[in-house]
């Protein structure tokens, strides 16, 4: 009796498997045409628009990716500025369909505001900006400085935390947006600006002489940056991770936009399951057999939009770092597809 009981339970788990997948976000991005994604509005490097008006960036890429798995086309995507104030109102009440900006992950963020962030596509941390002609070596030479900073974000308790302690006192300068900050700082209001390191990469090239200015080694903070999505839709959040996933196991495999149509009659098995040639990941989560192909050849891999738009040779120079891959002494990594 058992042994059916047990036969019966998971015919009716297969069965539920086997049911076609659901997405109520899904279906709306379908029905509209097009993905609506909310974005910084002028971060160089991860989303600015550049001389033709076209958006460019780390965060706009993620963006486009999820627009070619699903359309096989990655310019189908609405691009919205949100800002640090209104991001959250635009994702709660369905104004965009996903959050692709610098934002940190916290546990009060998720357990408490109704989102769920999909996965660290940066790992970050909080830095200074400071004037090279100061000689600074080390945050800790910023006791008794002034300091601008961004009001209502993790940056203004982080720098409050490090200062209080190290028994350092400092004074804090704060303003509603980054660009008023920043342009206190710029003015000489204060000593230094601090913000997330990687956005200190790109606010320095807003300055009149960005060579005049160094970026302090000091990480004082984790800054997990990731997308996020409205809480209660699980297959639109499981295409949101596993986008993120598909682009870090493209890089590890050797798979590029630029070899993607190899990869389409490799032998290895892993390559295989990630183009779609076997299984059925992309179907389980209510998309085409060929999705994670489309993010490869339409956007890139991890490494070619990390490097085309933050990496050593764009215009923000910043090295991978910690993002780099597991298997290169980074830390990002990703759960295999099978």
């Amino acid at each position: 009796m058992k042994r059916i009981i047990g036969i019966i339970g998971l015919a009716a788990i297969v069965a539920v498997a086997a049911q076609p997948a659901t997405s109520q976000t899904l279906d709306a991005v379908r029905d509209r045409g097009k993905l609506i994604c909310g974005i910084n509005p002028d971060l160089p490097g991860f989303a600015a628009r550049d001389q033709e008006g076209t958006w460019r960036g780390f965060d706009i890429d993620f963006c486009r990716a999820v627009a070619a798995a699903i359309f096989n086309d990655a310019d189908k995507v609405e691009f919205r500025a949100v800002s640090n104030a209104d991001w959250l109102t635009a994702l709660k009440n369905g104004d965009i369909d996903l959050l692709s900006r610098n934002t940190t992950w916290t546990m009060a963020r998720e357990t408490g505001l109704g989102i769920n962030f999909a996965a660290v596509t940066y790992y970050d941390g909080q830095g200074f900006l400071v004037r090279s002609n100061l000689k600074m070596e080390s945050a800790l030479e910023l006791g008794g400085k002034s300091i601008c900073v961004q009001t209502g974000t993790t940056t203004e308790t982080n720098l409050a935390d490090y200062f209080r302690s190290h028994k350092l006192t400092y004074q804090v300068n704060a303003f509603p947006s980054a660009d008023e900050a920043l342009a206190a700082y710029n003015e000489g209001r204060c000593d230094a600006f601090t913000t997330d390191t990687s956005a200190l990469f790109a606010e320095r090239l807003k300055l009149a002489k960005p060579d005049e200015h160094v970026i302090l080694p000091d990480i004082i903070s984790k800054e997990p940056l990731s997308p996020a999505v409205r809480q209660g839709d699980d297959r639109w959040f499981k295409i949101v991770q596993w986008t993120h996933f598909v682009m870090l196991n493209a890089e590890e495999l050797g798979v590029t936009s630029k070899t993607i149509d190899q990869a389409m009659t490799s032998e290895n098995p892993e390559v295989r399951r990630l183009v779609g040639l076997d299984g059925s990941a992309g179907t389980e989560i209510g998309l085409t057999s060929d999705w994670a192909a489309r993010i490869i050849r339409l956007v890139g891999n991890y490494d070619e939009v990390f490097e085309r738009n933050v990496g050593i040779g764009s215009k923000l120079g910043i090295p991978r770092g910690i993002n780099q891959l597991w298997t290169h002494g980074g830390i990002q990594y990703a759960p295999p597809i099978r």
